[in-house]
């Protein structure tokens, strides 16, 4: 009795030892991987992860033909973007806001909710699946190269990609996601038309020469090659330009010279989509073509070059945005020309769809860099026009995915 008392002691104390010590071991791991102090992001960071919200769920109950995805408002999202500030090489430094000294965080944290419909976080794993062998560029200005730049971070999160191609001029980029034979373009063309710079005594007069008839070859040369395009232009056409058709100068764009005909922006911007979105349909079968829809620039008490800012740390309610301007005539126009190029693209087996972001972008001033974007050439400037990254531009590839998976937007492969 006494001998079996005495072994059960023993065993006592050694399962105590043991207890313990696993006991120590979890509390050690708790400690490194949730208080370690060499973690570096400063929000919240999913690397390599994938919510496959477009694979646990039958289509039917994601995408809605009967809703407007681009009419909406933006909601709390508690989980935030999908990747960091720090934790993706891909950020340009004048689009990493939070680097460059932004401290509020408040604009990382909302989503935008269509009315009707549920729109799923993005998921990188589905949308590389969905353009794996394929190619895909983004065409035109700054916009299309901050879109791009948005899609990148949100990418890598499941393929790093791979650049191998850049020009001196940082205009024309190659990337390859090699997982997924997957490549992406970014071709810079700002009119998407052949123009010329306004030179005067050797310097630039900020206006172009455009011709509206000619395209601009620095893209048309790529297009046999490219099975899905995002065409992205507006703000250039905004500038003193000069317009010619069959080499003929026929007018001008805010030159204010009485012996020549004026045109208005918008004037320009349709004969750009007109003729790109008809050359598109001559000579390409099978394509999947996106327009991205004017984005707003939101400075305050005066323009980008005269003092023009945006501070602010909140957004607008739906019912405090104003609808109206130069602007939303510029996405009126672009929504007759991709409505347009969709009904004569059916005969060539072409995909037309748009990228409505005009209202929801207006709704958020607080996302634009401001004076967070270290460019050295622009000192004293702030950029109200383009958005830091991450921010509510990341919401565009997540309708982008959603319409490619929901509509089955795919490109015809070509021979």
């Amino acid at each position: 009795m006494v001998r079996l008392e005495k072994r059960f002691v023993l065993g006592g104390g050694v399962f105590l030892w043991f207890y313990s010590l696993l006991l120590y071991i979890m509390f050690s791991l708790y400690i490194f991987y949730t208080l370690t102090p060499f973690r570096f992001t400063t929000i919240k960071d999913y690397p390599h992860t994938s919510t496959n919200a477009y694979f646990h769920h039958p289509i039917t109950s994601i995408y809605n033909n009967t809703c407007n995805l681009f009419d909406g408002r933006w909601v709390k999202d508690e989980d935030g973007p999908l990747y960091s500030n720090l934790s993706r090489k891909s950020i340009p430094l004048n689009r990493n806001c939070l680097l460059n000294g932004r401290n509020d965080m408040d604009y990382l944290y909302w989503r935008w909710k269509p009315e009707g419909c549920h729109l799923p976080r993005f998921d990188s794993k589905a949308f590389l699946c969905h353009v794996k062998g394929k190619t895909m560029a983004f065409i035109g200005d700054s916009f299309g190269r901050n879109h791009i730049e948005s899609l990148l971070c949100m990418l890598s999160t499941e393929d790093i990609p791979r650049e191998v191609y850049k020009d001196e001029e940082d205009k024309f980029r190659t990337w390859q996601f090699p997982h997924h034979n997957f490549t992406l373009l970014f071709l810079r063309s700002n009119f998407l038309l052949f123009g010329k710079e306004r030179i005067i005594n050797g310097s630039f007069t900020g206006g172009f020469h455009l011709h509206m008839d000619k395209l601009d070859n620095n893209w048309t040369q790529k297009l046999p090659n490219i099975d899905l395009a995002i065409f992205s232009v507006a703000h250039w056409f905004s500038r003193p330009n000069y317009l010619y058709k069959g080499g003929k100068l026929i007018g001008c764009v805010n030159c204010g010279e009485p012996n020549l005909k004026a045109f208005s922006p918008g004037f320009s911007i349709r004969k750009a989509y007109r003729v790109t979105f008809e050359y598109v349909n001559e000579s390409r079968k099978g394509i999947v073509v996106f327009l991205k829809t004017f984005s707003f620039a939101q400075f305050e008490n005066g323009g980008w070059n005269r003092g023009g800012f945006c501070n602010r740390t909140k957004g607008f309610t739906r019912e405090n945005v104003s609808f109206g301007g130069d602007g939303w005539k510029y996405r009126n126009i672009q929504v007759e020309e991709i409505e347009r190029a969709k009904k004569y693209g059916q005969k060539s087996e072409n995909k037309f769809e748009i990228l409505d972001v005009t209202r929801m972008m207006l709704m958020r001033p607080d996302g634009h860099p401001g004076e967070f974007w270290k460019n050295k050439s622009r000192k004293g400037y702030n950029d109200c026009l383009h958005w830091c990254l991450p921010g509510p531009i990341d919401t565009w590839s997540e309708i982008l995915l959603h319409i490619m998976i929901g509509k089955n937007v795919t490109p015809i492969t070509r021979l």
